[in-house]
């Protein structure tokens, strides 16, 4: 006898459920008109169940609170109000060289787990532990972006870095790279909304900021983030048109392939999410949208059925490019290596939707 058949789990009796139950509202259009149906409808189902009907829109009312100038950017930091009485704090980079007048296209940039919330992406290693996670996961993509000319936004999520909850909290490296994501979901749902509508919700009102900065074009905003800033990146973009550029990094795995087994922490749950859409739908959302995808081909969160989990996904949200006759607009990069962000297309990738470059994909 294994040592697995030694206890009575549920595991498999949950795989039989979510076959049952599952993916009922998945993308079936045959035209631009079915699938633009499909998608106004599908949005409205999943803002409910996210829970974003509740939330409560207020005044920025943004304050910086330090800066500091480096030999090729300035780092900002900035809180702004996303809900009454709820703050979130950001960096944003800002390139030397920007003219008067002129305005620069911007990149949102998530954050996911192990990197201290937003320090890891800004590149902070002068903070204890940040520097280890910036050499494991190549974590510093922010920081790369400024460097490229782009105005950056760098947030917290909630239950992350300075908006981590009192059982998280703590100077040390192991309280900096925990998160409150499981307590804060626990709660969140019980009150009827999701830490990932939060998450999205902020993200919003992160572009909303956007749209009063005078150096930023708000008609050039991207969206770009690894693991569960990918998440963050993927939800943000299906839900708002006014990103036009998204990349999702280490985050684009099938729901019971992968989610089900090996994706534990609360950010990842919304309640009858699985009953509705698999993850490729969800990525579906933001066609005609450029979008690109990247996967490590032994990043050990693909699941057991590894790269190909993802590439299913990946011609799920294909299909939608297909109807638009977009297909060139959604790029899959694999690339030989772990769960990480490689970056190896996606610097080309946004060049060329920004104007700066040519894309070479």
């Amino acid at each position: 006898m294994s040592e697995e058949e030694k206890y009575f789990t549920i595991k498999n009796h949950l795989g039989e459920l979510y076959s049952l139950k599952s993916r009922k509202f998945g993308l079936e259009a045959k035209n631009i008109l079915e699938y633009d149906k499909w998608k106004t409808e599908l949005r409205i189902k999943l803002k409910k169940i996210l829970g974003m009907n509740s939330m409560l829109s207020c005044a920025l009312n943004p304050q910086i609170v330090e800066s500091e100038k480096f030999s090729e950017y300035r780092r900002d930091k900035v809180i702004i109000q996303t809900e009454p009485g709820v703050w979130m704090p950001l960096y944003i980079l800002t390139p030397d060289g920007i003219r008067p007048n002129e305005k620069r296209p911007c990149v949102i940039a998530p954050h996911g787990h192990g990197g201290g919330g937003k320090y890891a992406i800004v590149g902070r290693t002068d903070i204890p532990g940040v520097k280890a996670s910036i050499e494991k996961y190549n974590y510093d993509y922010g920081l790369k972006f400024v460097m490229k000319g782009y105005v950056v936004l760098c947030s917290d999520a909630r239950g992350s870095g300075e908006r981590r909850e009192a059982m998280q909290q703590g100077s040390g490296i192991e309280a900096l790279m925990s998160t409150s994501c499981n307590n804060i979901n626990n709660a969140a749902i019980s009150i009827g909304q999701t830490l990932t509508g939060m998450m999205t919700w902020d993200l919003m009102r992160l572009v909303d900021y956007v749209e009063t900065l005078s150096y930023c074009d708000s008609s050039k905003v991207a969206c770009t983030g690894f693991s569960g800033g990918g998440l963050q990146a993927l939800w943000l973009s299906a839900l708002e048109d006014r990103i036009t550029c998204c990349v999702v990094s280490g985050y684009f795995y099938g729901f019971k392939g992968s989610l089900l087994n090996t994706h534990l922490c609360g950010c990842n749950f919304v309640p009858r999410l699985w009953e509705l859409i698999e993850l490729g739908d969800l990525g579906a959302l933001i066609a005609p949208r450029l979008l690109l995808i990247e996967s490590g081909t032994v990043d050990s969160l693909n699941g057991e059925g590894g790269i190909q989990n993802v590439i299913e996904q990946v011609e799920i949200t294909r299909k939608a490019y297909s109807l638009h006759n977009k297909k060139n607009n959604l790029y899959h990069h694999i690339f030989e290596g772990p769960h990480m962000w490689n970056g190896k297309k996606t610097y080309d990738f946004v060049n060329a939707w920004s104007g700066r470059g040519e894309k070479s994909c």
